[in-house]
């Protein structure tokens, strides 16, 4: 799968290339448009128990889209609901993207629902990641513009909770209080907060979907009586 990224880093689209009879997954609904002959699949991957942990508890559809290439070849256009960037990253081993991140990956890597542990549901990320294993490359989506952080070996920095988009095997963190204080982290606005620890990499999105969220339901009509 070779993937070719446009329209980045504001309304990004991704064109997988795929060889003759070459197969992807996708997230259900990422499909924007693609080429003549793809075949497409749409089945419940795991079974009903994987599909229950895809989607209450990792934010993903309970279907997978499966894309299959045809004798001459072909490619796949996916894209996000939110308006952001799109990353590719390789995985050897083991990933762990935020909920709702995952967008497609080749057939070699298998998409699960892991338990992050209280400190995560304490950081407004509903306590579950979800786990990329296998090898292969998977298409991931941001809200906004997506950086990376590479930390070496006891190198820390503080992220909020929803900036999150992927962190690698290997990187620790913990959650905390912005400020000393309640009343302090109360002031600046700000909740709980991540604190990587490296080694590893850490990949951060620009915009805050729970933020954005939160101001859109301050404004809809409903919500002023």
């Amino acid at each position: 799968m070779d993937v070719t990224v446009r329209n980045a880093p504001s309304f990004a689209v991704a064109r997988l290339t795929l060889a003759p009879g070459e197969s992807l997954n996708a997230e259900s609904g990422a499909m924007m448009a693609t080429s003549g002959g793809v075949e497409v699949e749409s089945k419940m991957r795991g079974g009903l128990k994987g599909a229950f942990k895809r989607s209450v508890l990792g934010g993903e559809s309970v279907f997978v889209s499966k894309f299959t290439a045809p004798s001459e070849g072909g490619w796949v256009d996916v894209a996000a609901k939110l308006p952001g960037d799109v990353a590719t990253l390789p995985v050897d081993g083991g990933l762990n993207l935020a909920r709702g991140g995952y967008l497609a990956a080749d057939e070699g890597v298998e998409i699960d629902s892991k338990w992050g542990g209280l400190k995560n549901l304490a950081g407004g990320e509903g306590g579950f990641l979800v786990r990329v294993e296998g090898r292969g490359q998977v298409v991931l989506a941001a809200y906004g513009a997506i950086d990376v952080v590479e930390l070496q070996a006891g190198e820390s920095f503080v992220l909020d909770s929803g900036h999150m988009v992927a962190y690698e095997d290997g990187v620790e963190f913990s959650i905390r209080k912005v400020a000393k204080g309640m009343v302090q982290s109360l002031k600046s606005g700000e909740g709980l907060v991540f604190e990587f620890q490296g080694p590893g990499r850490v990949w951060t999105q620009s915009r805050n979907p729970g933020e954005f969220l939160g101001w859109l339901t301050a404004e809809l009509p409903f919500s002023r009586g």
